[in-house]
């Protein structure tokens, strides 16, 4: 028999022992039922603690009653007596069953109990001769029936796709799973407090908007009826945050969803969160202070240290991150001063010599020496760049909402901070003159006619809102499920979505 028959029938007897398994589950469902003890009809359970108030609590409740409940996962009970263990939302707590206990009845009872049922449990607190923590169990109640199997325990839930889809047997059967997304609320609420902290406001801003607005990116799209009329999902929050500027908050925060009609891969979802910050009276220099901060406050919160290893690579989030321009950066891994190139021409040329200009043209039909620096530093550059640094100092046909530099024009204070060459952040001195705004808009409007789908759209209220006058203000985006990322050695944006975007099963 070849092989791949051979894992057919072998992948069929394992579903219908599978089957067999559920089948026996439903039975023993349809037995309680006829005994009127369906654990469906049970409205609540009352009880006092959890498995860490317990554990934390020990001296305290020695000897004394308390009720838990929680998800059956080993059950090691033969005769008439044995040990088996609950989890809740905390860990691990020991159960000790014994039939002059509970009686006869409610042992063979707790006998037929399935790995993945959910019970309450009555008893007192004690410690085994091992010093494990335990509940000698008086009473329980099924409180909930599991009629599918759980995987086997030692091999967990280890197909990623099926982790992915079923994110509820992943976080019951992977403990370190649960832990990263434990870390993912505490990281959020660090970062939260961090700005609450320094006086920002948190903020709410439309998520459906008849504009893309505020970054390249394609949008997804949708319909209301109501109006009429299509309305996008947001790509970015910034144009709203910067109107907030404008009627005078100063300094405003908004975390949420973005949502980008994209490429999935493993630091890309659709749907993912973002922090962006705007703070008036501040530059690109002050982002860029606040980002290595914060960063290295929430990691210091959560895991104790700013020093974290990332897929093997310790990076070192200590304050202050490096700094280089992307000139200077594409001079030193590629060897090219783009300082020393004046015009497209010459730019065009050296893009050929870097094998960048192919691609370039296959998303703008005119190459600038601006498109192509980005280009040749996307190439050669950005591999590099594995502890926190700021790349700064953008060229300005990339940056449409980023104030020009005083002694070069060609260029904007802009940085974007990478980490183990991915970027995390991306921040401006922001563009607060309204001429200038709406001629880059413009410029943005032909570039979308050339074909370039993740060019801007003019926003006319930005514009006028602009008008009406936004101080000097410093802006800041950071990408909140990358930096979970590194801050829980997750090496998929995956595995730190609970729900990533799938394409569904047939």
């Amino acid at each position: 028999m070849a092989n791949d028959e051979l894992n057919q029938v072998e992948f069929e007897k394992l579903e219908e022992e599978y089957n067999e398994l559920i089948r026996q589950r439903i039975q023993k469902l349809d037995e309680l039922k006829k005994n009127n003890q369906d654990p469906f009809e049970i409205v609540k359970y009352d009880r006092t603690h959890t498995s860490k108030e317990v554990k934390e609590n020990f001296n305290e409740l020695e000897g004394k009653t308390v009720r838990v409940a929680g998800r059956l996962m080993s059950k090691r009970v033969h005769g008439k007596a044995g040990f088996s263990d609950i989890h809740d939302r905390y860990g691990k707590l020991q159960l000790y069953v014994k039939i002059d206990d509970v009686g006869e009845e409610k042992l063979k009872f707790f006998k037929t109990l399935d790995i993945g049922d959910i019970i309450g449990v009555e008893g007192f607190v004690f410690k085994t001769k091992t010093d494990e923590i335990s509940i000698h169990v008086k009473d329980f109640t099924l409180l909930t029936k599991s009629l599918r199997p759980l995987p086997e325990k030692w091999h967990g839930l280890k197909d990623p796709d099926l982790r992915y889809r079923q994110r509820y047997v992943d976080l019951i059967v992977n403990p370190e799973v649960k832990d990263t997304f434990m870390k993912r609320t505490k990281i959020i609420k660090a970062v939260r407090k961090f700005l609450d902290d320094r006086d920002f406001i948190e903020v709410e801003t439309p998520i459906l908007s008849t504009i893309a607005s505020g970054a390249a990116a394609r949008p997804f799209i949708t319909h209301s009826n109501a109006l009429d009329i299509d309305l996008y999902l947001r790509i970015a929050t910034e144009l709203y945050l910067k109107r907030l500027i404008v009627g005078g908050f100063e300094r405003v925060y908004e975390m949420g969803k973005d949502f980008r009609n994209e490429g999935i891969d493993i630091r890309h979802n659709p749907e993912f969160t973002i922090i962006e910050l705007y703070q008036a009276y501040a530059d690109y220099n002050d982002m860029m202070e606040l980002t290595e901060n914060l960063v290295a406050y929430c990691a210091k919160e959560v895991l104790g240290t700013t020093k974290v290893t990332y897929q093997g690579t310790e990076i070192d989030f200590t304050p202050p991150w490096n700094r280089i321009t992307m000139i200077d950066a594409v001079k030193k891994y590629a060897g090219v001063d783009f300082n020393e190139i004046k015009t497209d021409e010459e730019a065009r040329e050296v893009a050929k010599k870097l094998n960048v200009l192919d691609e370039l043209k296959k998303k703008l039909s005119d190459c600038t020496k601006g498109d192509i620096l980005n280009a040749a530093f996307e190439a050669y550059a950005e591999e590099h760049l594995i502890q926190p640094t700021f790349v700064i100092d953008y060229p300005v046909e990339i940056s449409p909402l980023t104030k020009k530099k005083k002694d070069d024009p060609t260029l904007t204070e802009r940085f974007e901070a990478f980490v183990y060459a991915r970027e995390i952040a991306n921040a401006y001195s922001e563009l607060n003159d309204p001429i200038d705004q709406k001629n880059r808009f413009i410029q943005q409007l032909k570039e979308r006619e050339l074909g370039d789908d993740e060019a801007y759209m003019m926003d006319d209220d930005f514009v006028n809102a602009l008008e009406i006058g936004m101080p000097p203000t410093g802006g800041l985006g950071i990408g909140i499920d990358r930096l979970i990322m590194f801050l829980t050695d997750s090496y998929s944006i995956r595995d730190v979505i609970l729900f990533p975007t799938m394409k569904p099963t047939k």
